[in-house]
């Protein structure tokens, strides 16, 4: 019984680094991104490719806000997004 114990504890371990490791492996790769690079990959493949002209900087924040949500971005990946979007309007 034991033994059955420590294996299942040597599991747990093993599998919250392997959880562990690839979140903090996805935010570096995120973190190396520019917002325009982001914007491609995560709004371009569902919508349209609208100009960053179509909105105005308080409408980017809602939308981009929303979107975060609805596409699983982080806070990070959503700054760099709306920073684009507002710097190219």
């Amino acid at each position: 019984m034991k033994k059955i114990q420590i294996l299942s504890f040597f599991i747990i371990v093993v599998v919250f680094s392997f959880i562990y490791t690839g979140c903090s492996a996805r935010s570096n790769i995120a973190t190396a991104k520019s917002g325009a690079q982001l914007w491609g990959e995560n709004c371009l493949r569902c919508h349209n490719t609208p100009s960053p002209k179509t909105f105005s900087d308080a409408e980017w924040d809602a939308a981009v806000l929303h979107m975060r949500v609805r596409a699983n971005l982080t806070a990070s990946e959503a700054t760099k997004i709306v920073e684009f979007l507002k710097t190219a309007n």
